[in-house]
């Protein structure tokens, strides 16, 4: 099988554009009509829920965008009725033409990396999960990168590795300064060098990274470190990232970057903008409008314009 960063830049290509919808369903933003029990819903009926409403953001997008993100913790607090709808929607993304990136930022030591690793990477029953590519936590060292590193180059997958997350606090432990450095910069050479071990005919390897539209000038910095490392840019829309500031994660091509919006997509329908034109009952719409909307703007306002709308 062609490799994940390959595909990943055959498919941005085909659809002309970096947009990564994330799947993060929470129940009580859901269409009524598809959460008829209300708050009296069990487990089952909340991941049932999740599944269906998934499901129609995917038949929505799939022509649209080259990628989806489920993050795993939305599926996982409903129990195994979660978990169960969580492998039904990366089924089901990937029968649609999406590659599919599982949000678990996971990570342990030894046996227990490798465990994780067996688990989820690799699609055709390589995996139990039979994801894309996983997000994962490098805060346990370089040795425990490796198992992820080397198990995703060889089932075809992905890794995207934490660097410089979106949310404020990061900075508590990632901004710390060592040997003249950032800890992220250290974390961004790991990934560097991981990404050059796994290289693709694209010039991008297997590892990538994990960086936060909230950061434009370290998102633009971190661009340089790691050349051939395909960015995931979370943090665009609700959490206040525009497409002018993931401009610098591209190359000169509009590759590179992948930037995820999951709110600011999934509840499109809940924003007076959309809530007027559409109104809830035609969320499918809206969950359209507002993916063109931040397709358009990529276009006009960073590298990604070079890539052409189809």
């Amino acid at each position: 099988m062609e490799g994940f960063s390959d595909r990943l830049y055959r498919a941005v290509r085909e659809r002309g554009t970096p947009v990564m919808v994330g799947l993060d369903p929470r129940y009580d933003l859901l269409p009524v009509s598809l959460r008829p029990l209300g708050a009296e819903a069990g487990w089952a009926e909340r991941a049932a829920a999740f599944a269906e409403f998934c499901r129609g953001v995917i038949d929505v997008v799939a022509p649209l965008v080259p990628i989806v993100k489920p993050q795993a913790a939305f599926f996982e607090e409903l129990g195994p009725p979660g978990m169960a709808a969580l492998g039904e929607v990366i089924r089901y993304a990937q029968a649609q033409g999406l590659l599919v990136v599982v949000d678990g930022k996971r990570n342990d030591i030894g046996s227990t990396a490798t465990a994780y690793a067996a688990g989820y990477l690799g699609r055709s029953n390589q995996s139990a999960w039979g994801a894309d590519a996983l997000t994962v936590n490098p805060y346990l060292g370089d040795d425990s990168l490796e198992p992820f590193a080397s198990l995703a180059h060889r089932r075809s997958a992905g890794v995207f590795v934490l660097v410089k997350t979106s949310n404020p606090g990061g900075r508590t432990f990632q901004d710390l300064q060592m040997d003249g450095r950032p800890l992220y910069e250290h974390v961004a050479a790991l990934v560097e060098r991981l990404a050059g071990e796994t290289l693709g005919t694209c010039s991008y390897g297997a590892v990538g990274a994990v960086v936060g539209a909230t950061y434009p000038e370290q998102l633009a910095r971190l661009r340089h470190h790691m050349p051939h490392a395909w960015l995931l840019v979370p943090g665009y829309g609700s959490q206040g990232g525009t497409a002018r500031q993931v401009a610098g994660a591209f190359d000169a091509q509009g590759f590179g970057a992948v930037i995820n919006n999951s709110r600011g997509i999934l509840f499109a329908f809940r924003e007076r903008e959309y809530a007027n034109q559409f109104g809830e009952a035609r969320w499918q719409r809206a969950i359209e409008a507002a993916t063109r909307r931040m397709m358009d703007e990529l276009a006009a306002e960073t590298p990604a314009g070079k890539l052409g709308r189809r």
